[in-house]
């Protein structure tokens, strides 16, 4: 019997072969079978993207620097002038307020005996005090139950609570402000006033968005955080000083210490209080009026609540001359 040599591939045949080879050679199997891929080794992940701000900036510095001028030009040249500033905020706000509660809401809150009442509010703050801006409230209030009498009945009670809460809201925290102008001071109370308020969003804004971590009210406001609220009381504070010191007569440091405290406390319960607002009418903003702001009332939601806090401390800190 013949001796066969020990062949490796002996009784295997050729595609088995041609299998091994290519295992080796880590080349095709056959002509027109395509080759292995290797395994692709995994990239890195991205890194998290920065913070941005939610706002259009520079919109935003753009018109925040032309409310400031308008502000300035006409509280500084002529008082009456810039009543007339705040009538125009009040009416445009409440117009914005009506139209979004109709809308979100069904609620017809008559805007006319609200802007003609409003404006006047506004008005006998200045000219006639505290006084005069609660009898001008109180008819105000009433305008609203009888003007919405001209409509059916269905849906009264709402409309015309809709109507007094906005009275209270808007025009009536507004005449505050008018209030402080008749002071032998008060165009640097007002400065003070507004300096004040937009320091303490600044800080909180600026502070939040570098810092913020901790959430402060998650389900009413998402963005707002605790490292903001602080940001807000410290510019606020330092500012509050500073006003104190070199604006308000008769004005000492630490008043302005304890003013600031306040308005930072009072703003950010404003701001909320607004957030809680929209939240319940599922809006972002109150309009869109301002470019990187949003609507009047958007700027107004720390504005309105602080100006009685202002008012008051003021008062009692330098006199209401």
């Amino acid at each position: 019997m013949p001796i066969v040599p020990d062949v490796p591939d002996a009784g295997r045949d050729a595609d088995d072969r041609n299998r091994d080879a290519a295992a080796r050679v880590g080349g095709p199997l056959f002509r027109d079978e395509k080759p292995q891929e290797p395994m692709s080794t995994p990239l890195p992940s991205p890194p998290p993207p920065k913070k941005r701000a939610g706002r259009d900036l520079r919109a935003a510095i753009g018109v925040g620097l032309g409310l400031g001028a308008v502000v300035a030009g006409s509280l500084f040249v002529v008082k009456a002038a810039f009543v007339g500033v705040v009538v125009v905020a009040v009416v445009v706000g409440l117009w914005e307020l009506t139209s979004r509660l109709k809308e979100r809401k069904g609620i017809n809150a008559p805007l006319v005996p609200l802007a003609v009442g409003g404006a006047a509010m506004v008005v006998a703050g200045y000219v006639r005090d505290a006084e005069g801006a609660w009898v001008a409230m109180a008819l105000t209030a009433l305008a609203v139950l009888v003007w919405r009498m001209t409509e059916p009945p269905d849906g009264y009670l709402k409309d015309v609570t809709a109507g007094v809460f906005a009275v209270f809201y808007v025009p009536f925290l507004a005449t505050f402000v008018s209030m402080m102008l008749t002071a032998d001071d008060g165009s640097w109370r007002v400065l003070t006033f507004l300096l004040l308020t937009v320091v303490a969003d600044t800080g909180a804004y600026a502070v939040g968005w570098r810092f913020g971590t901790h959430k402060l009210a998650p389900r009413i406001s998402p963005g707002k955080t605790r490292e903001g609220l602080l940001g807000a009381i410290g510019f606020a504070m330092v500012a509050g000083a500073l006003c104190m010191e070199f604006l308000i007569d008769d004005g000492r440091w630490w008043q302005g210490l304890l003013l600031g405290l306040a308005v930072a406390a009072s703003a950010t319960l404003g701001d909320l209080g607004e957030s809680m607002i929209k939240r319940d009418l599922g809006i972002k903003d109150m309009g869109t009026l301002l470019p990187g702001h949003g609507g009047i009332m958007d700027r107004l939601d720390s504005l309105l609540p602080t100006a009685p806090v202002v008012w008051l401390l003021l008062v009692l800190f330098v006199g209401s001359g």
